[in-house]
């Protein structure tokens, strides 16, 4: 505990675009089948604003500086400290299809606005709404190249066309978000996670008519498969289930290893050492989200392609095993499928990977 402590002294806020996840200069030619969605000219519709919307961010960090016993932007933080969020605003309508429609968002958290897409299901004879929530969790994207809703497009349409509310944070430093206050040569958690925690606060406070904000479920893929387990174990209470789709590991420091060697300021990596120069276990722990699967309350099932070359296949089946282990018998098992053949993002096999993600949510948000 004493090396803990001495660390939460040093330790700063990390950012490094979140570097823990494969580098992309630009996202897969996959997303194209959303971007043939017709864009929309209509300024802003009519629906569910804030009840009691502020208008200002006066008051959204009242409650951060609270002290941690853990390192500064570690795992082990969130799980102590509050994340604000407020002003969920839902802007102008980005594209329309006959099933749902497409707005740009922004909230408030931890003081930064945030940008991000919504897409809002119409209501039908069969399916009149309100509907449970999926908050998508993108891979790193180089911020330079990054634009709104840029990640994950066949899945938000996807999900949006089987009657959930989906919400996509582009997060700190991409497209209309605040900037990112953060270096990429420092050690610790992102903010990324942080983002998604507060956008789940301030979606809460909106509390629309057309969703059920206490029925709450997150897909994240690669790097956003990190973010995706440290909110589970940061907020257990608030997600209901969890698909985490080739994501990074949930040891911190195979991250490391594989993708911040080269960028990691020297006396950062040492708050992680021994004085020797090798890596501490115990100073690593609260960095990694395994160290915290005991909390974790939602039923996750993960997806890996069998020849991945970003993100290795063995980080889920470790990820299965850690989750097997630190939740006992008293939890639902956490389902693990492969997929031969298929690498970080997935092709001929992406409609299975989808059924049965649908099929997932399905059982836990839709009782």
């Amino acid at each position: 505990m004493k090396k803990i402590l001495f660390l939460s002294f040093l330790a700063v806020f990390v950012g490094c675009g979140d570097p823990t996840g494969p580098i992309r200069k630009e996202n897969s030619d996959r997303d194209k089948i959303a971007d043939q969605i017709p864009a929309s000219t209509d300024k802003q519709e009519n629906i569910n604003q804030p009840k009691n919307k502020q208008n200002n961010k006066e008051g959204v960090d009242d409650m951060v500086n609270k002290v941690s016993e853990y390192p500064q932007h570690s795992v082990g933080e969130l799980l102590d400290l509050p994340v604000p969020g407020s002003n969920f605003t839902i802007g102008h309508i980005l594209a329309q299809t006959s099933a749902y429609t497409r707005y740009y968002i922004t909230y408030v958290s931890d003081g930064l606005t945030i940008s991000g897409i919504m897409n809002v299901p119409k209501a039908t004879e069969t399916d009149p709404g309100p509907w449970p929530v999926l908050f998508l969790n993108h891979g790193y994207i180089d911020p330079a190249v990054y634009t709104n809703g840029r990640g994950l497009k066949r899945e938000q349409d996807y999900f949006a066309r089987h009657g959930y509310v989906v919400i996509h944070s582009d997060y700190r430093g991409h497209a209309q978000s605040d900037p990112n206050p953060i270096s990429d040569d420092k050690v610790g958690e992102s903010g990324y996670t942080r983002d998604i925690l507060g956008g789940i606060n301030a979606f809460k406070s909106l509390d629309p008519d057309f969703a059920h904000v206490n029925s709450i479920g997150m897909l994240g893929h690669s790097m956003g498969g990190g973010v995706t387990m440290r909110a589970a174990v940061a907020r257990p209470e608030q997600i209901q289930a969890a698909v985490l789709y080739a994501p990074v590991s949930s040891d911190y420091l195979d991250n490391v290893k594989r993708w911040m060697l080269d960028r990691l300021d020297p006396s950062e990596a040492a708050k992680i050492q021994t004085a020797d120069g090798q890596w501490d276990p115990e100073l690593v722990a609260p960095f990694s989200a395994m160290t915290y699967f005991d909390r974790i309350q939602a039923p996750i099932m993960i997806h890996h392609g069998d020849r991945d070359k970003d993100v290795p296949i063995q980080w889920s089946k470790d990820t299965i095993n850690r989750l097997n282990q630190a939740q006992g018998n008293h939890r639902k098992k956490p389902i693990y499928h492969e997929y031969p053949g298929e690498g970080h993002e997935f092709g001929p096999q992406w409609e299975k990977f989808m059924e049965r993600s649908v099929t997932f949510f399905d059982e836990h948000l839709k009782k």
